[in-house]
């Protein structure tokens, strides 16, 4: 059996941080030296942890790797001693001193505490702290590309004292002559092992979730592709410069789009990029570097942002930040809010718009206008937002509206009437459909047909046709429901349904980042992270009691983060991903429902979709599924507050 690598070989240059110099000589010293039954992992995700190279043997052991390719020469390092305690120090090219606070002997030592204690939870149960063999099973070493290990050894030494010197054999610190002379037991002792009465499989099995590349990185490798239409859309503009793009999910709107602006920024065309989720536009630029012209900078020359965003900008631009801030001031409830969301804002965007229409050739804040502006969940949008934007399109500038109408949660599609499409610069409606799913499975496509006919009849929702060739359904999915006659039970029932997908996909394995948990509201959002962070899993997730951290975390919520995600109905729309966990209550909206169930992505390796319902009109639908259980109230409950989320 080959040797297992991750992610392989001949896809080491699509990596978005390629491997410097440093790390390429240690690849191939492992490469050289290791046996095939050892498992090697490049710059693997471990929950938020990011170490060079993790290798795993199920029958002997672990070992991670912090790779250091210093100039020695070139930074003068040395140890300084504060209160007794040493400190890694260096100087600049300027002369000036400062702590090496990336400690790479504490980094490395680190690493190996979190998979002892966090990630293979039966090492510990294996071994007691402080024995030997508590140290042989996992490995932790620094390797310096550009340095002899004897001046390593001698400038690290107070560092690396300070740990067991009963483990040193499982701590090496090595320099790039033991690499020229292929020692390999001199940088992994353990290696030269055949066996270790304490490494287990499941310990492995355990560990490679966090180790294998998730699928979003994959994914990220590879350069976006068109089928003949979307590729017409993407590459030109109609001879108004508007259009608006129609396609339920799966259909491709989104690539075309990232297509189109990245295409446009690369001509040197300054665009926008809008949307009204404030975590979708994270998704759009993943998307845009993704454009297959490597020679660009993709993403110069393009702005990013949600619609509310951009007009804070241009009001503080235009100088009525007081009349913005006086908006939010009183902590408005729910209802007021929307409303000021949904015309006052704009309003304010406009005055400012007008204030710096008059500054024209004033040495003062001017008005930034675009060649281009792409507007993603058009659903979501009304037609003052539009007209907004329109006023900071340049002359002869193309403007690009991309709806789904089965998405419009927010009930804003009705407003786009013909009349009132005249009136947006959209001649004669001219609209292009695109009416192909290219990432749903065909098999969920039935399920949610089903649901759509009974539950949201009047909803305007037309699905998509899966995609001809795909009648034999190539691609695996595991669709289960789980009913539960107790609401408390959610969190709970979501959490170990999340932790349950990785053992239903072995032996392909699951990358634990890949995990998506759909909750609908605050109040369960906190309840199940609390579970997971109970089991010691980091969470990236946007729940929060006070409304500016919510924004705060739907910021910096993307999927290239190394953790599981977690994070409302509403907050996921327009994103895709393969292994998802959905809870749906009694106050779910069933149109947000089929959003969530719309967003899993097809995938030859398979595709996994859990929904948690507490709502007994469901429980029939449910049982139609091809793996169905109903959970009593008999178990733990969690007790969860309500909380308001901000409404975009």
């Amino acid at each position: 059996m080959p040797r297992i690598v991750s992610p392989p070989l001949d896809e080491l240059h699509t990596l978005r941080t390629p491997l410097n110099e440093g790390e390429r000589i240690v690849l191939d010293f492992f490469l050289r030296n290791l046996a095939e039954k050892w498992e090697i992992y490049i710059q693997p995700h471990l929950n938020g942890l990011r170490p060079d190279f993790v290798l795993i043997n199920p029958n002997v052991g672990i070992a991670v790797y912090e790779v250091k390719h210093w100039d020695l020469d070139a930074i003068p390092y040395r140890i300084l001693y504060k209160k007794g305690i040493p400190q890694l120090w260096a100087t600049n090219e300027s002369g000036i001193d400062f702590q090496v606070t990336d400690n790479p002997v504490d980094k490395v030592i680190h690493y190996r505490d979190k998979i002892i204690n966090l990630y293979a939870p039966l090492i510990g149960q294996n071994c007691d702290e402080g024995d030997k063999s508590y140290f042989a099973i996992v490995t932790a070493g620094l390797i310096f590309t550009k340095a002899k290990t004897a001046r390593v050894q001698k400038l690290l030494n107070p560092l690396h004292e300070k740990y067991s010197e009963k483990s040193h054999n499982y701590l090496p610190l090595v320099g790039v002559d033991e690499l020229q002379a292929n020692r390999l037991g001199s940088v992994f002792h353990s290696a030269q092992w055949q066996t270790s009465r304490y490494m287990k499989p499941e310990i492995a099995d355990t560990l490679r979730g966090w180790l294998i590349e998730p699928d979003f990185a994959q994914t990220q490798r590879q350069p976006l592709e068109l089928n003949s239409k979307q590729r017409v859309l993407a590459t030109t503009r109609t001879q108004s410069g508007y259009r608006q793009i129609r396609g339920s999910a799966g259909s491709g709107k989104s690539l075309v789009l990232a297509y189109r602006a990245a295409m446009l920024a690369a001509e040197g065309k300054n665009v926008l990029l809008v949307t009204y989720n404030i975590t979708l536009w994270h998704y759009l630029r993943d998307l845009v570097v993704r454009y297959p012209d490597t020679k660009i900078k993709r993403n110069k020359n393009i702005t990013y942002t949600h619609f509310h965003e951009w007009c804070k900008n241009v009001i503080v631009n235009g100088g009525l930040k007081h009349l913005h801030d006086d908006l939010f001031a009183s902590s408005p409830q729910k209802d007021e809010l929307s409303k000021v969301l949904e015309h006052r804002i704009s309003e304010i965007a406009n005055e400012a718009i007008d204030r710096l229409q008059d500054n024209v050739g004033q040495e003062q804040n001017y008005l930034e206008k675009y060649d281009a502006i792409l507007v993603d969940e058009g659903q979501d949008f009304n037609l003052d937002w539009w007209n907004t934007l329109r006023r900071v399109l340049k002359k002869d500038g193309e403007m690009i509206l991309v709806v789904d109408e089965t998405q419009d949660l927010y009930h804003q599609a009705k407003r786009w009437t013909d009349e009132s499409m005249k009136n947006a610069g959209f001649p004669n409606r001219a609209i292009s459909q695109l009416s192909i799913c290219y990432r749903m499975l065909p098999r969920l496509i039935g399920y949610l047909k089903t649901f759509i006919e009974k539950f949201l009849p009047y909803a305007n929702i037309s699905l998509l046709n899966a995609e001809p060739t795909l009648e034999l359904d190539v691609f695996p999915v595991t669709l289960s429901w789980i009913q539960s006659n107790s609401e408390h039970l959610i969190p709970k029932l979501c959490a170990e349904a999340a932790l349950n997908i990785p053992q239903l996909a072995n032996p392909d394995g699951v990358a634990f980042p890949d995990l998506i948990l759909l909750l609908p509201d605050h109040g369960t959002g906190l309840a199940c992270v609390n579970i997971l962070e109970s089991h010691k899993f980091d969470i990236l997730h946007v729940f929060d009691k006070n409304r500016k951290e919510q924004k705060a975390k739907k910021m910096s919520f993307f999927m290239g983060d190394s953790r599981i995600k977690a994070c409302t109905i509403h907050s996921f729309k327009g994103w895709e991903a393969r292994y998802i966990v959905i809870a749906i209550t009694k106050s779910t909206d069933l149109a947000a429902a089929y959003v969530a169930m719309s967003r899993l992505k097809r995938h030859h390796g398979g595709s996994y979709l859990t929904v948690v319902c507490s709502n007994p009109e469901l429980e029939e639908y449910g049982k139609t599924w091809e793996s169905f259980s109903r959970i009593s109230n008999s178990r733990d409950c969690i007790v969860h507050q309500e909380i308001d989320d901000i409404p975009y």
